[in-house]
């Protein structure tokens, strides 16, 4: 349980802007010497980012927008590469990073399920094994057959997450997904999480929604524009954040800040 099973030393992650059209070839030549103008086709979204987190954790991740926190979650799933560093990652990994995300439109939620868990590495006896719980956890029988372009939001989001936590996860990545859905949902999604937390599954939570992070995590990431500000104990940083920003401490109570409290109770 001590040993890291993520890491990250020094990565950074640039893109690579769209180009406008240059108004006359006398633009081009001139700005081919211009290295301000040239470095506005990038932009870094991770600057020398530097953090381990070790098995067994659920760590938040925070920042505005645009601060690269889900650039981090695509890092860890490999959906991208860096540009420079080093990043390691040990154990099967399974992410919601945004609704729908995994899933072929043009299949079914049948389909969907089987092709996720090849992905992950699970043959068919497995998933087969899986399938039933799978589906009654995400409450969607009556569509399974129907192909996932027709699925609302909220049914995407609960068939993503009954996936993801029904392969066996080691590490699980959270990107916001509880925002979608109805409270019982909301609630039946906690569960499952402190469920994990249980079974020593490391976690790690994007969200917007500090009530939650706090509740549930026990470390947390800070990023500022592409870069690491701070990390450490999940109450520290929060309320280093509310001074910077000067935000009350009663702000930003939600639905899910409610369930988890109700959660605990009912788990007592």
């Amino acid at each position: 349980m001590s040993d890291s099973v993520i890491s990250f030393e020094n990565v950074s992650k640039r893109f690579r802007l769209l180009k406008i059209p240059r108004r006359a070839f006398q633009d081009v030549f001139v700005n081919m010497f211009n290295k301000e103008v040239r470095g506005r086709h990038h932009f870094w979204a991770l600057q020398d980012v530097t953090f381990s987190i070790k098995a067994g954790e659920t760590v938040g991740i925070l920042g505005a927008n645009g601060s690269g926190k889900s650039t981090i979650l695509k890092l860890i799933s490999r959906i991208i590469d860096p540009t420079t560093g080093v990043i390691r990652v040990a154990g099967r990994l399974s992410a919601l990073l945004e609704l729908g995300a995994g899933f072929h439109p043009d299949l079914t939620g049948r389909e969907n399920i089987y092709l996720n868990g090849s992905i992950l590495g699970l043959n068919r006896q497995a998933m087969d094994s899986k399938f039933d719980s799978i589906v009654d956890f995400a409450g969607i029988d009556e569509f399974i057959d129907a192909p996932v372009r027709s699925y609302s939001s909220g049914m995407q989001m609960r068939l993503g997450f009954s996936v993801a936590i029904h392969v066996e996860p080691e590490i699980i990545l959270v990107d916001e997904v509880l925002a979608v859905g109805d409270y019982s949902f909301q609630l039946k999604c906690l569960e499952r999480i402190r469920l994990l937390q249980k079974l020593g599954v490391t976690i790690l939570f994007v969200s917007h929604d500090f009530e939650a992070v706090e509740s549930l995590c026990t470390r947390a990431i800070w990023l500022e524009h592409g870069r690491l500000q701070a990390q450490g104990e999940v109450t520290e940083i929060l309320t280093e954040m509310r001074t910077r920003y000067h935000w009350n401490s009663k702000q930003n109570i939600t639905s899910v800040k409610e369930a988890i409290s109700e959660l605990d109770e009912l788990m007592v």
